[in-house]
């Protein structure tokens, strides 16, 4: 019975200062959005970021450290340390125990963004995400020397469209002087948006690789030995070494057996990594700057708090008369006291509930934009356990500020000495 009197007079307390209350709980709500976002985000990012390249089993390159490896090939950053001999790719072809192979050759750029040479397998088997497939938002694959496929970032910062014509440069930096003027290359194929560093990239013929660099020696043009794409026509372009290679391998049982063999291999110093494990590592890189980031907004929503006492504090003479009132018509110090935490607790809970509410609606509208503009995939989804506990704690940490006005509410109302035959 006290407790539903209590809880009533704390929903007509907060009914009657609704104005100034209503400012208090839209700045926590906001904290609360702020603090559930980015830890959100942090999921998501992290999903996403782990889920970059997925199906792949392993990732073999010259040799060298395994985030070097990674970067170079998944986040094309960095540059590889040396190639692997094209021999040494078709002895891995007629290896039975792995299910698939995508080649790729690294080294030249268009306007800052990365150039892969590959083949056909890449647009079949490279997955991300959840094993996604790539898919195509216009055009078709490559299949002639000179054709190009433009990831979704590239052709929406660039304005590229199916058809054009672009020269790509020598060299994988941002400016480049030395351009392949003579073998220019025809847009034949857009992909979709996936999110990752698929999007920055641009994806050419291991064939067109070669035939623009036919006449090229240290990195300059040797007049009158380059090529046209006329002259390209029936030549044989076999590369003499590729960048990389991506595997599938049929029974996964097999991976470490095919690394440690692949690591061990005599005919030329390689590198073979379990591209999960390596992202794994890279995050854990990066963890402590998304906690810092998650630590900063936690000390928003104690900001939050804290002027929420502040609030309760300045109001508190303004009740003396309320206070007096409700003594004298017999209400316990221990229940005046107690409006206040329950005044406190309900503005935390509705801040929560609306937080919630506005994230779901923001991230539902955002959550396209953010793919199409920034290649952030952000998918909708139940919170986690982490995610419910922290806004659990928005409530306990709302409880326990609270208890500050209402020691001094309780004292006060000690002091008035009404009602003292209804404490007993």
């Amino acid at each position: 019975m006290k407790a539903r009197l209590a809880l009533t007079l704390a929903l007509a307390s907060l009914w009657h200062r609704k104005k100034v209350l209503a400012l208090v709980c839209l700045t926590l709500t906001l904290s609360v959005s702020l603090l559930l976002g980015i830890q959100y985000l942090r999921t998501e990012v992290k999903q996403s970021f782990t889920s970059t390249i997925s199906g792949t089993d392993l990732i073999i390159g010259a040799r060298s450290g395994q985030l070097n490896l990674l970067l170079y090939t998944v986040f094309h950053i960095g540059d590889a340390t040396n190639n692997i001999r094209w021999s040494t790719y078709q002895g891995l072809k007629q290896d039975n125990r792995l299910a698939w192979l995508i080649p790729i050759s690294l080294g030249d750029s268009y306007r800052g963004n990365r150039v892969v040479a590959t083949d056909e397998n890449f647009f079949k088997h490279f997955r991300y995400g959840r094993d996604l497939p790539l898919e195509l938002d216009e055009g078709q694959w490559f299949e002639g020397v000179f054709d190009v496929v433009l990831g979704a970032g590239v052709a929406r910062s660039l304005a590229h469209q199916v058809g054009e014509q672009i020269v790509l440069s020598h060299g994988g930096g941002r400016t480049s002087f030395s351009n392949h003027e003579d073998t220019p290359f025809t847009v034949t194929g857009i992909l979709a948006p996936t999110g990752t560093p698929v999007d920055q990239a641009m994806y050419i013929s291991l064939d067109g690789m070669e035939a623009m660099h036919v006449g090229w020696e240290s990195g300059v043009a040797i007049p009158g030995r380059t090529i046209t794409p006329e002259q390209a026509k029936g030549r044989d372009f076999t590369p003499d070494a590729i960048t990389a290679v991506f595997v599938g391998i049929d029974r996964q049982i097999l991976t470490f057996r095919i690394q440690r063999e692949i690591n061990q291999f005599a005919g030329e110093p390689l590198s073979a990594i379990l591209p999960g494990v390596a992202l794994s590592e890279l995050w854990r890189l990066m963890g402590q700057f998304e906690r810092a980031l998650l630590g900063i907004t936690g000390f928003v929503v104690v900001t939050s708090l804290i002027g929420l006492i502040a609030v309760l504090l300045t109001l508190q003479s303004q009740r003396a008369h309320e206070i007096a009132v409700l003594r004298a018509t017999g209400a316990s110090p221990a229940l005046i006291a107690s409006l206040y935490i329950l005044e406190c607790v309900a503005l935390a809970l509705a801040a929560c509930v609306m937080a919630l509410a506005l994230g779901m609606a923001g991230l539902a509208l955002a959550s396209p934009w953010l793919l199409a503009n920034y290649g952030l995939q952000i998918e909708l989804r139940p919170l986690t356990p982490e995610e419910w506990t922290l806004m659990a704690l928005v409530p306990v940490a709302a409880f326990t500020v609270a208890l500050i006005p209402a020691f001094n509410t309780w004292r006060q109302s000690r002091r008035l000495g009404f009602g003292e035959a209804a404490d007993q």
